[in-house]
């Protein structure tokens, strides 16, 4: 291994920089959306405590101990499914009462774990590098619609109808897998040259020049496959650095900022403060929606780094309002500025982490990872991301009760970090090819 390996990546003639700029097309859509039910469904299961709480808790007799079990124990099974995410992705493709409660919802975990690794993935790599961004944000958007509609009619309904309604879109995935098109980079790390082409022409269309992206997608894989391993150890070689601890540090910094604890018991945090908790719950739905789609458009118009920046300071700001209200609330100050103070800062964290600061993170993962390391990197980050988010939604309820305010204060911090970490390591990635991103990462001073 030469110390020029990553600047012959970027500059020598073995890899073309591409010019090409394609049309979005009807394959790209569907390829998309198919990939994107699976993130509808984890919303919905986000969102799917909050509502079913009371329900749940008096039909089956649960202490708040068991339901922060039930409630958690989906990233534990996120944890299972990140573990095995990469190779099932690499091999096969992109493509009892209380105890049975529990079961479902871990089971539910082990896809999302695999669904949160090979969904971005897999959009980054069929989508065309104009568009890539907004295709992902487009994904992480069916996220925030699932979650709202989890909230929205979530206290109209029996918490067992609700569990029918969420398991729809995991159907409509299942079907669809067969009709969309395997990854071409995919494709060529496995060495199946003629197929790379027909999945381009597919996704670009029956009329489209694939040539240069083509020998690009190719040229890149064979340079990486003579120069790298993709045992797992490589992931912890010098060269692999910067993408590995970009990928882990965004994942564990925006966990535990607090979001799968906000989600989870958003209805606990606003009776606590003395809110209006379904009406809350539903404004928090609605206003998040549109923020998520704004988070489209931003992604490819401002640039993922300063949409991370801006949004996680937003959330920042949000956390601490909250965490103020609560202390307010403390020293028996009055209990409708605690109630305005946690209503509008919840709102603040809710919209400032659709827009960018829940998405983005998933989106840059996808963009950075070498094709030779993706699928043992790219469950590596996903297993962080789903213990962290374990341990902030498991703790949080005793947490709470113990010190509202300061577990609010920490969440804020940990949003706050999240700008620092930003701006001093994560990249630009908009307007450039899979290729480039990934050689400039590995490249070696």
């Amino acid at each position: 291994m030469t110390d020029n390996m990553g600047e012959g990546l970027l500059n020598g003639s073995s890899l073309r920089k591409a010019s090409w700029k394609s049309h979005v097309t009807a394959n790209v859509v569907l390829s998309s959306s198919v990939a994107a039910c699976g993130y509808f469904a984890y919303g919905f299961a986000g969102g799917y405590p909050s509502p079913a709480q009371s329900g749940i808790m008096d039909d089956l007799g649960l202490s708040i101990a068991e339901y922060s079990v039930f409630a958690s124990i989906i990233t534990f099974g996120g944890m299972i499914g990140a573990l095995i995410s990469g190779k099932v992705a690499d091999f096969f493709g992109r493509r009892a009462r209380a105890w049975l409660l529990d079961a479902g919802r871990l089971l539910m975990g082990v896809g999302v774990g695999i669904q949160l690794y090979v969904a971005p993935i897999y959009i980054s790599e069929v989508a065309p590098k104009n568009v890539r961004g907004c295709f992902l944000a487009a994904a992480s958007f069916t996220l925030v619609l699932g979650f709202s509609l989890a909230y929205y009619i979530g206290n109209n309904m029996s918490w067992r109808t609700l569990a029918l309604v969420g398991a729809t879109p995991c159907f409509i995935q299942v079907l669809g897998v067969f009709f969309i098109p395997e990854s071409p980079r995919w494709l060529s790390k496995n060495g199946l040259e003629k197929e790379v082409e027909a999945s381009l022409q597919r996704l670009r269309g029956a009329n489209a020049d694939i040539s240069t992206e083509a020998t690009e997608i190719k040229d890149y894989t064979e340079i990486v496959q003579q120069h790298s391993g993709s045992k797992f150890m490589d992931l912890f070689s010098r060269k692999y650095a910067r993408p590995l601890i970009v990928g882990t540090g965004l994942m564990a910094l925006v966990q535990f900022g607090g979001t799968s604890a906000i989600t989870s018991f958003a209805s606990s945090i606003f009776r606590a403060a003395g809110c209006a908790a379904d009406s809350a719950s539903r404004v928090m739905a609605v206003l998040q929606v549109p923020f998520a789609a704004m988070g489209i458009i931003l992604t490819e118009k401002a640039g993922r780094r300063l949409l991370m920046m801006v949004s996680s300071a937003g959330a920042c700001l949000g956390c601490f309002l909250v965490a103020l209200g609560f202390l307010f609330e403390d020293h028996h100050q009055s209990a409708e500025l605690t109630s305005s103070m946690v209503f509008s800062g919840i709102m603040l964290f809710s919209v400032s982490f659709t827009m960018g600061m829940g998405s983005t993170p998933w989106i840059i993962m996808s963009e950075i990872l070498p094709i030779n390391i993706k699928g043992s990197a790219g469950s590596l980050t996903t297993l962080i991301s789903c213990f962290t988010s374990w341990i902030v939604s498991y703790t949080f309820n005793f947490l709470f009760q113990w010190n509202a305010a300061g577990v609010f204060f920490m969440f804020a911090f940990f949003c706050g970090s999240v700008v620092v970490f930003v701006a001093m390591l994560v990249p630009e990635t908009k307007g450039r090819t899979l290729e480039e991103i990934q050689a400039s990462m590995t490249l070696l001073q």
